[in-house]
């Protein structure tokens, strides 16, 4: 251990917990050499490399010891808990819920032993659908998130995930929010919210609320949100993992940043910078964008982290690492990702390619974090490890459900009922449930729907199982007993879908994606794809099992819409519900649950139709000679059990209300979405834009007058074009997008409306 000296003993300022954040910063700051600064702005090494467990307990390995001395400390340290096949890290060799909380405390005290000033590091760990670690609670997928349109719930959600990494000693959550789903084909659509930048915001500012809570200092069950990826991703061409992004100003202005202004409206501690390039230029090392827009426009005072090894990417257009690390920082990143680029930041101060005045700004946001976090008073965990995890997970997954169609109202299945042929390949395993990112399960971890279904179903009806297929490939040797078992049964529930579960053959790039699919992946990061059909032989079985005449119930569990034809009795969505998503599709499938969720994306129909996004430029486009152009489910859409009826719309100041009225005979749940349409404007207009919804629940015969603010969407960037705060629109009230082109709309000049800053509004984008 280093023999300290005067500045690290009690006395000093930063070492005063009832000092102000920012004057702790400046004096340890002030106390720094060039060397220990550049070592805060790096995040080098794999956490699971930082350890190895042994007979006797866990153990710091070479590496770590020499990337502290390295940079005298550590700056961050990434992934010191996850698990999964890039890693290599099981059950067997990992820290679970039980240990994670003393490794990070073994590693912490090392980092702090090694730093002449005792400072600490922030763990960085991945948080996409909850803690990316052994024993960490796994959440549906942002894409199921997206379909709750119920941003309580997940603020709920978002707030029990960072209790579990606090308990286990990380600090800060990686979580994927910002990207917009334009192109169903790109692998990560899973990971979006969905395809409109209202509801991704709405649900962003609930990650935010939810993961760290308010005020300037965090509680002890509150984490730090990274949020992912700024800026732009989704609109990847070709539906390519990390291609470039072809977006004018408008678009990327309208659709692809409001998420991250709620975001940082919200309070997000960081946010990431993206892979893809915006108008040429790498938004890694994009300064009109991560300092122009981000901090002088919008304000945003956090911490910017470039995704892993893109600083390194810059050395394509600087020519060598080097001055692609200093382009980066200059450009307003404070904290790389693996990359070797920061490491050489003391030899480009050296250089003049960096003023160090530059490198004191970030390294100041990065001590400020840690500050706020309270890592100088608490080195190990600060939180119990919450013990709701499953009930949080099927809460949301059950809120996710999708009911597409109910033809002859097939569902729920009913008392007469008495045999049930569960069929296909996603109908009896929970290794598909969970998406990407997602670390191994214990055995015996979670419910698959045959095992919901088997446990839920009322006494004496028979469920009986059979295969039928693979995820991919064209085996059809198991088709004809699935065959006979749908045709001895009273109904058949044929369970279909993708998969992003990988394997420890998986060939990885040095990021951590796919290079390519293995085994029966279909979905996650690096496996795009060209089309977006399934498996052949999912085809083929669903094919044959509708052809018996049985009444047969389609249910997808899936990272992207996949084109799949309507041709059973009924069919629903899950997307990857997570390990308990069989239990809560079985509720909905027996009645014991409402269909609640609503589609967060449009369904094509085929990949020929793209794109489909609900919210394009109002233009009549013609349609297709060999198919309509209309997708197959629009945005929004989702039926219940029940019906409901919306009386015209009326307008009240800055809000919109309707009467809503259960005209069915069960309790249901229905999400009022307010559209708006421009009449008069100074840029051509898109056909729809989602400016408000709410859930509300209504028992059978319940009327309720539900009151909804106006969140405008104003338009694009001031220093882009016009802000639209005059002409004419009207409001229209509906039960999804393509409902709402025909629903009784209300014409409103805006002029009328006076300030339209009161609104809250999500779409206005200057500072």
């Amino acid at each position: 251990m280093n023999d300290p000296e005067p500045s690290h003993r009690p006395g000093a300022l930063y070492r005063d917990p009832a000092a102000p954040v920012d004057a702790r910063v400046r004096d340890l700051l002030s106390r720094m050499t060039l060397r220990e600064k550049v070592g805060q702005l790096n995040q080098r090494m794999y956490g699971w490399d930082a350890y190895r467990r042994t007979s006797r307990g866990f153990e710091l390995t070479d590496a770590l010891y020499a990337e502290t001395e390295r940079f005298a400390g550590l700056g961050a340290l990434y992934g010191l808990q996850r698990a999964d096949a890039w890693s290599g890290v099981d059950h067997g060799d990992g820290p679970g819920a039980q240990d994670g909380a003393a490794l990070a405390d073994l590693v912490q005290r090392h980092v702090v032993e090694r730093s002449r000033l005792g400072i600490p590091a922030l763990f960085v760990e991945e948080v996409p659908h909850g803690h990316m670690a052994l024993d960490g609670t796994v959440l549906p997928v942002n894409l199921a998130v997206g379909a709750t349109w119920d941003p309580g719930l997940y603020e709920d959600a978002a707030a029990h995930a960072a209790a579990e990494l606090r308990a286990r000693g990380g600090h800060v959550a990686l979580v994927s929010a910002l990207d917009i789903a334009r192109d169903p084909r790109w692998g990560r659509t899973e990971e979006c919210f969905g395809e409109d930048p209202y509801l991704a915001a709405r649900l962003t500012e609930s990650l935010v609320k939810g993961m760290q809570g308010t005020g300037d200092r965090f509680a002890a069950d509150k984490a730090a949100v990274v949020l992912k990826h700024f800026a732009g991703q989704g609109a990847t061409v070709g539906g390519r993992n990390s291609a470039e992004a072809e977006l004018g100003p408008r678009e990327l202005h309208e659709i692809h940043l409001p998420a991250a202004h709620a975001g940082v409206r919200a309070g997000a501690a960081a946010v990431m910078a993206a892979y893809n390039e915006v108008d040429g230029m790498p938004c890694a090392g994009n300064r009109d964008l991560l300092t122009g827009l981000l901090r002088e426009r919008w304000g945003f005072d956090g911490l910017v982290m470039a995704d892993g090894l893109a600083v390194d990417r810059l050395a394509r257009i600087t020519g060598d690492k080097t001055s692609a690390g200093a382009l980066a920082l200059n450009s307003g990143v404070d904290l790389s990702l693996w990359d070797e680029g920061f490491t050489h930041l003391e030899e480009a101060v050296e250089r003049g390619l960096v003023s160090e005045e530059s490198l004191d700004t970030a390294v100041a946001r990065v001590l400020r974090l840690k500050f706020r976090l309270g890592l100088f008073e608490q080195h190990g965990a600060t939180a119990a490890f919450p013990a709701r995890g499953r009930e949080v997970s099927t809460t949301l997954a059950r809120a996710a459900v999708t009911l597409l169609h109910n033809d002859g109202g097939v569902l729920p299945l009913g008392p007469g009922i008495s045999r049930i042929a569960v069929l296909g390949p996603q109908s009896a395993t929970t290794a598909h449930q969970s998406g990407d990112y997602t670390a191994p399960q214990r055995p015996g971890t979670g419910t698959g729907v045959l095992d919901g279904l088997r446990r839920l179903a009322p006494p004496g009806v028979d469920v009986r199982h059979v295969h039928g297929c693979a995820l991919t490939g064209d085996d059809l040797s198991g088709i004809p007993e699935a065959v006979a078992t749908a045709t001895a049964c009273d109904v058949a529930v044929l369970v279909l879908g993708g998969s992003s579960a990988r394997t420890p053959d998986t060939d990885f790039a040095a990021n951590g994606a796919a290079r390519t699919a293995v085994s029966e992946m279909t979905c996650g990061e690096g496996v795009d794809l060209a089309g977006l059909r399934l498996g052949s032989a999912q085809y083929a079985l669903l094919d044959a099992v509708v052809a018996t005449g049985t009444p047969t119930v389609v249910v997808l569990v899936q990272g992207r819409p996949h084109a799949v034809p309507a041709t059973g009795a009924a069919l629903l969505t899950a997307w990857y519900p997570g390990p308990w998503g069989g239990e809560a599709i079985a509720e909905v499938l027996l009645g014991l649950a409402e269909p609640a969720g609503r589609l967060p994306v449009s369904v094509p129909r085929s990949v020929g139709q793209l794109p489909v996004y609900y919210n394009h430029k109002d233009i009549e486009y013609g349609g297709y000679v060999d198919e309509s152009a209309e997708p197959l489910y629009s945005f929004g859409h989702g039926l219940s059990y029940t019906s409901f009826a919306y009386d015209e719309p009326r307008l009240s100041g800055h809000t919109v209300e309707v009467d809503v009225t259960n005209t069915g005979d069960r309790y249901g749940r229905t999400v009022v979405q307010v559209y708006l349409r421009r009449l008069i404007t100074a840029v051509w207009p898109r056909t729809l834009e989602l400016c408000a919804f709410e859930g509300v629940g209504l028992a059978p015969g319940e009327r309720r007058t539900v009151t909804l603010a106006l969140a405008l969407p104003l338009g694009v960037d001031a220093d882009v074009g016009p802000l639209a705060r005059s002409g004419t629109v009207e409001i229209r009230v509906a039960e999804s997008a393509r409902a709402a082109l025909t629903a009784v709309p209300v014409v409103l000049h805006l002029r009328d409306l006076g300030d339209l800053g009161d609104l809250g509004d999500l779409g206005d984008l200057r500072a």
